[in-house]
């Protein structure tokens, strides 16, 4: 197909690695169906990119190319850490739409390239969908979170009606109001309390910028031409169900998830010639889980945003070494919000033939390694996600947004997890490690794990579901363009 023929979408993430993950892996399997692709990061993350991986890494190539929007605030001190979530939601909300739409503009009067087919924003960046449909052109919303949350943020309007928004005051949090049951709310399961909705509800402000930001983007997913979840039919059926019937959006694809399908169908060259990591990654991770034996080390990694204390940094720390199991942990420079991630001598010395610590490495090839036996994280979508995909039960650590709602569904809904006290004791972290590892309830979430695994598999191979919804949304795409 010649560069002029070619349909042409232009993706458009969040600027955070989680974010970036999902929109990178939907280019690739686009660009492997003969789309031209124009990948748009803020200037920020642009030379994030350059820093961790050379300036290579945002050469592209001639049919899938690389640009830049401003993302409006002032450059943080350091410039590798994760920018303030808050500060970057509302400042793209207010400044983006202008810097897209001139983008747009100028790529489609570039008669070098192939007039644009369609623009796929994440379900956070509506602005985007906005420039393009002020153009004439079809916007497509990608959710980058769990369908269950998805419904949860789209319960907003109502917590608001009912009173339940904003919190009086701090009470809430010590009195077990968070228990309270919610069974008004529909698409999220059995016995779903307050605190299981995203966190953005829990404040006092009746003008909390992520509360009102996230109610008005995902209200505003519904406005798209299309909503695309990186997840399968199966897996998350009771939400997509919601929002087709209660919310009465009926355009909705399940295409995922999206790391299988990338490992299915897109060339491993390009794969690797395309390398979205915002951070440095660790390669020697796996000459040491080759020396482990199977099933046998937790995996242990908080994302790329979350941060907790100092206190809680050590006591999960000595929670992990107390548990006497192997592990693998990443340490972002970042995670600790108070101070520095230190570790104290006398840990490293009492983990020293059991422990690795790095500070990012590629996750996906380390949860589908055969050494690894659980995995302590978060619970952010890409990695519930990406630790289905590899058969491995989860230890919960929810910190803010979908997370908490992913932590319930690993618990109630998949049964692959068990989860934290957020006020994290280190005797509770050791005992859980060990249930997990070493327990019967560890071996039946791993047994679930694993049932859940081939369930992914199924969907993404060729004639599943996700692999349908797939080729349904490309052709669907490709006839908007016509």
């Amino acid at each position: 197909m010649s560069s002029s023929r070619k349909p042409h979408a232009v993706l458009v993430p969040w600027p955070a690695q989680g974010h970036v993950n999902p929109l990178m892996r939907f280019a690739k399997l686009l660009h492997s169906r003969g789309f031209h692709i124009t990948f748009v990061h803020t200037e920020f993350n642009y030379k994030r990119l350059i820093r961790s991986n050379g300036p290579d890494s945002v050469k592209g190539l001639p049919d899938f190319r690389f640009e830049t929007i401003p993302d409006g605030t002032p450059p943080p001190s350091n410039p590798d850490a994760t920018q303030s979530v808050p500060l970057v939601c509302d400042s793209l909300r207010k400044n983006g739409f202008g810097p897209f739409k001139d983008l747009l503009e100028r790529l489609n009067n570039n008669s070098d390239l192939p007039p644009i087919s369609c623009i796929i924003a994440d379900g956070v960046m509506n602005f985007a969908v906005k420039a393009a449909e002020a153009l004439g052109l079809p916007g497509f919303a990608l959710f980058t979170s769990s369908g269950f949350s998805f419904v949860g943020y789209l319960h907003s309007t109502e917590l608001i009606k009912r009173g339940i928004f904003p919190f009086k005051n701090d009470d809430y949090l010590t009195d077990g109001t968070l228990d309270t049951p919610l069974d008004w709310v529909t698409g999220m399961g059995k016995d779903v309390r307050l605190k299981d909705l995203p966190s953005f509800v829990r404040t006092t402000d009746p003008n909390d910028i992520m509360f009102h930001f996230m109610k008005d983007e995902v209200e505003d997913c519904l406005k798209a031409r299309a909503l695309i979840l990186n997840n399968f039919e199966e897996f998350e059926q009771e939400a997509v169900d919601a929002v087709r019937s209660k919310f009465n959006f009926a355009n909705i694809y399940t295409i995922g998830p999206l790391s299988l399908l990338e490992q299915k169908y897109v060339p491993k060259s390009l794969s690797e010639s395309l390398n979205s990591s915002l951070w440095k990654q660790d390669v020697k991770v796996f000459e040491w889980l080759d020396s482990r034996e199977a099933e046998s080390v937790l995996y242990v990694n908080y994302g790329c945003v979350a941060v907790m204390s100092s206190h809680h940094f050590q006591e999960l720390a000595w929670g992990i070494a107390d548990s006497k199991q192997p592990f693998l942990w990443i340490v972002r420079p970042d995670v600790v919000i108070d101070g520095q991630a230190m570790l104290s001598e006398e840990f490293l010395e009492e983990t020293k033939d059991r422990g690795l610590i790095v500070s990012w490495c590629a996750q996906e090839k380390v949860l589908g390694h055969p050494a690894v036996g659980a995995f302590l994280t978060h619970c952010g979508w890409n990695s519930m996600t990406e630790t289905i995909c590899s058969g491995v039960p989860v230890i919960c650590w929810p910190f803010f947004a979908d997370q908490q709602t992913n932590s319930y569904c690993a618990r109630n809904i998949w049964e692959i997890g068990m989860e934290i006290n957020p006020d994290v004791k280190r005797e509770e972290v050791s005992s859980l490690v060990i249930e997990m590892m070493k327990g019967e309830k560890g071996k039946q979430m791993r047994m679930k794990a694993q049932e859940w695994k081939h369930k992914a598999e199924i969907a993404t191979d060729v004639g599943g579901s996700s692999y349908v919804n797939f080729d349904r949304l490309i052709k669907e795409v490709l006839h908007s363009k016509n």
